[in-house]
């Protein structure tokens, strides 16, 4: 096929080069360490991670690095080395606990940096005493940091300037960070205890097993058609393969969809059934990962599993999954990026056809050196 719409995903050389000067923070002033707030969204917060990884190398030996970030999401920065420590909150959307302020005045921390766009969030972290704010000048909270940094703002109908964790890393590196390029952060999944169902260890134990991740938490139009993931699971079953579907409980019906009519005992709805551990642990051990523009996405990207990504009406300039083992396959109609929720008519994400994901899907096997079986099985 001459027409092939893939997006590139080379990172190999990709430098972050740094939007603006260096200036590190002297030594003693940074007390006890750093705060991060970290993205809400998973998908975000992933992207964010090389920088978090960036970040550590800064400090001295005896300060921590603490995460800020939802409770949902405290199981995966458990898993991700170099974190000395989380604080949750329960609301993503809303004013601190005071028991969250005690928390963090009494880590004494000498830095934060913002990895979201809340002035909440900057107004709460001043209440905790901490002296020095680094994030991007948002929603006229550059009065309240230390250091702000303005990113060219996102133009319609036009790809992204650059990436989100490209954007990540030039904060780090204006805070003196070594940036070449971004590279994700090791996860240590044996620090969890997980109990996962003889389902889950079975899958867990495939050498074929394909993760499908057909739903999409922004939106239907960002999700490609369920008759498209049922054809690339029947190609999977023929060469020998299991498959799985995973996602949040409500995209339990999106799961069904895409597996009916296909063998219960090798076809499984994972759809609500897995914690954030369990499916680290899948998305490990996964031979290959399908997925839409999710978070989902992401997360199996950085815990090194391959795999092909469909894009529709949001931008692979900016949320690329970071990792040379993907395949990002992204047609730009006149009306994209159009980042909206619902369409009609779904153009952008419907040029991207069965065929074309299962060839993408065969050069990520053969890159990966994953080898299904050659004939199929009958």
């Amino acid at each position: 096929m001459s027409n092939y719409p893939t997006y590139p995903t080379d990172f190999r050389h990709w430098s972050a080069d740094a939007e603006f000067p260096a200036r590190p923070l002297p030594t003693h002033e940074w007390r006890n360490g750093l705060l991060v707030r970290m993205p809400n969204h998973l998908g975000d917060a992933v992207m964010a991670l090389p920088a978090l990884r960036a970040l550590r190398t800064l400090l001295p030996p005896a300060c921590g690095l603490y995460v800020i970030a939802p409770e949902s999401m405290r199981q995966l920065y458990a898993a991700v080395e170099g974190v000395d420590g989380v604080v949750c909150f329960s609301k993503a959307h809303a004013w601190w606990s005071v028991d969250t302020l005690h928390d963090l005045r009494a880590l004494r921390m000498g830095a934060a940096v913002l990895f979201n766009n809340s002035l909440r969030d900057a107004i709460m972290l001043r209440l905790t005493g901490v002296p020095h704010l680094y994030g991007a000048a948002k929603r006229g909270r550059s009065i309240l940091l230390t250091r702000s940094f303005r990113f060219p703002a996102r133009r319609s109908r036009e790809l992204a300037g650059a990436h989100l964790a490209k954007r990540c890393l030039a904060v780090a590196a204006a805070l003196g960070a070594e940036v070449s390029s971004p590279r994700m952060p090791a996860f240590d999944l044996s620090r969890m205890m997980i109990p996962l169902t003889s389902t889950l260890v079975a899958l867990a134990r495939h050498p074929l097993h394909l993760i499908l991740a057909a739903g999409a938490a922004y939106g239907e139009a960002k999700r490609w058609p369920e008759s498209g993931f049922r054809t690339v699971a029947r190609y999977w079953l023929r060469h020998g393969g299991v498959v799985s579907v995973v996602g949040s409980a409500a995209e339990r019906a999106v799961g069904d969809a895409v597996l009916a009519g296909l063998p219960p005992e090798r076809c499984f709805n994972l759809c609500g059934e897995t914690s954030l551990n369990a499916l680290m642990v899948l998305l490990k051990s996964a031979a290959l990962c399908v997925a839409n523009d999710s978070g989902v996405m992401h997360l199996a990207a950085a815990l090194g599993t391959p795999g092909v990504a469909v894009f529709g009406p949001t931008d692979p300039a900016a949320t690329a999954p970071v990792s040379e083992r993907w395949k990002v396959l992204y047609k730009q109609l006149p009306c994209a990026p159009c980042f909206r929720r619902t369409c009609p008519r779904k153009a952008c994400i419907k040029a991207i056809t069965p065929a074309l994901v299962l060839r993408a899907l065969r050069e990520v096997c053969r890159e990966s050196g994953v080898r299904p079986r050659r004939r199929p099985a009958r």
